[in-house]
């Protein structure tokens, strides 16, 4: 479960006019990195937006924060249209080795994880259209287990017949892949030179699969 920042008990100063202009934007810089390095999900701009002035470009803090950074082993990362404290992935390997517990991340096997890359692809997509990209059945269970992980959700009835649902990436997907938007996915080709994925096994004889196998519960 992600930690929740404690709520706000007292009004806090956000325009700081008593300080000089100076001070007030290394205040705001301050803020900011704290509420970003406190939250264990995205932080939108709107949430950011309540501990500095009006005025205050939220844009710019963050392009003065990541500049701090630049030297460290951790920075900010735009994820599912928010931001992130994480550690560099140069830095992948050494916390490994050092054995020091970190907060775990989603428990995909790497076929799950090529699963939700592909509903990632070709959303909104049914079972069975995800059943001819690998040539093989996905499962009900493999669906089940990534929307256990909230990496899924349910998208529009298919006009196929039996109109089975479809399945679309919710936001916890960009954010565990470390993408900012669904644009931030790699080049398909990638994927279809490691014979991952291929955009053309879905054929146009889709639409006549059986009903039966799709119509699932939501």
């Amino acid at each position: 479960m992600a930690r929740r920042l404690p709520k706000q008990s007292t009004p806090i100063d956000t325009e700081l006019a008593h300080l000089p202009p100076d001070l007030r934007w290394r205040e705001w810089m301050s803020r900011v990195e704290a509420v970003i390095f406190a939250s264990a999900e995205p932080v939108s701009r709107e949430t950011l937006a309540r501990v500095v002035g009006r005025d205050c470009s939220i844009d710019l803090l963050i392009d003065d924060l990541r500049e701090d950074l630049r030297g460290r082993p951790y920075e900010l990362v735009a994820v599912a249209g928010g931001w992130l404290h994480r550690t560099k992935p140069a830095y992948a390997d050494i916390i490994r080795a050092s054995g020091a517990p970190t907060e775990p991340p989603a428990d995909l096997s790497p076929y799950e994880a090529t699963v939700l890359m592909a509903i990632g692809y070709f959303q909104p997509v049914t079972r069975s259209e995800l059943s001819k990209i690998f040539g093989k059945e996905v499962s009900r269970d493999t669906i089940a287990s990534l929307r256990q992980a909230a990496f899924l959700a349910s998208g529009p009835r298919s006009p196929t017949p039996g109109a089975p649902y479809t399945y679309v990436t919710a936001p916890a997907f960009l954010s565990a892949f470390g993408f900012d938007t669904l644009r931030d996915l790699p080049d398909i080709e990638m994927l279809e030179d490691a014979g991952l994925l291929s955009r053309h096994q879905i054929s146009a004889d889709a639409m006549s699969l059986a009903a039966d196998d799709e119509n699932e519960d939501e």
